[in-house]
């Protein structure tokens, strides 16, 4: 088989299982498995594949036709510049949480000690290290596997970062100029609804904010207190529809200002919050 005749066939087959982006994904799993770029396919189109490379491609297809994330088949997404190590432990890097690091990265300060809370891949932290490489940056999440993954995407990099297993606040010590977080915010009732390639790989406990969304929020907004620096900075990523509610419950337990921000769509997406500290 050629690559003109991989290609072609791995078209059919995502087109035929409807997945979006056939073309594109069918070009990117072929050129994982024979290691080539899109130059060298228009200048070798009729070389052939080997018969281990044919059998690998048509089994990366089969995934794909499944509708299994092309991140957890390539095992890694890019992200604010960097290429990261991802798999089902962990959600898939978006450009939303690009927005949150992109208005952190404006707050933040050589030496600040920041916390990034809920980390998954690492996404966050490892983005706001690349940039400031002086900070002391600690990252936490309550699954362990998702740790694993984060450890291993600090370690490609070479960038030194404490990592907490921990259930939010409980085994994280001592206080932070920065806390970050993407924390699952969708409502439970909501999960069954969403595109199956997320509904039905990426894990769960990242997804749901229990009944109303808002659960983590709440948690987050009283005990972070007890972790900020006086004047330290929450940051948030947020649904689009939460703006209101996650600032009300915000101002509740006594942070102000809350600035909330949007997204290139113009919806609600990150709120940056102060902690002046007890009066």
């Amino acid at each position: 088989m050629t690559y003109r005749e991989a290609y072609e066939a791995g078209k059919y087959i995502l087109r035929k299982a409807h997945i979006d982006n056939a073309e594109g994904d069918a070009f990117t799993l072929l050129s994982l498995v024979c290691k080539i770029d899109r130059t060298f396919y228009l200048t070798n189109k009729e070389a052939m594949l080997s018969e281990d490379e044919a059998t690998q491609y048509r089994i990366m297809l089969s995934k794909r036709s499944e509708h299994i994330p092309l991140q957890y088949i390539t095992g890694v997404a890019p992200f604010m510049g960097l290429v990261l190590k991802v798999n089902s432990s962990v959600l898939i890097p978006r450009f939303d949480t690009e927005v949150l690091v992109d208005k952190v990265l404006k707050i933040v300060k050589d030496n600040d000690r920041v916390l990034d809370m809920c980390t998954g891949s690492g996404c966050i932290i490892l983005s706001i290290k690349d940039k400031f490489p002086n900070i002391d940056a600690v990252a936490s999440d309550v699954s362990n596997a998702a740790i694993l993954v984060a450890k291993e995407n600090a370690k490609s990099y070479n960038m030194n970062v404490d990592f907490v297993r921990s259930d939010l606040f409980d085994k994280i010590r001592g206080t932070f100029d920065v806390i970050v977080s993407n924390p699952p915010y969708i409502k439970s009732a909501v999960i069954e609804t969403l595109d199956s390639e997320v509904k039905n790989f990426e894990p769960y406990e990242a997804l749901d904010g229990r009944e109303d969304g808002l659960y983590f929020y709440r948690r987050i907004a009283e005990d972070a207190k007890k972790h900020l620096k006086k004047n330290g900075r929450l940051s948030l990523e947020i649904g689009d529809d939460q703006g209101e509610e996650v600032s009300d419950i915000l101002f509740n337990e006594g942070y102000a200002p809350v600035d909330i921000y949007r997204d290139l769509n113009n919806k609600d997406r990150v709120i940056i919050a102060v902690y002046e500290g007890e009066s």
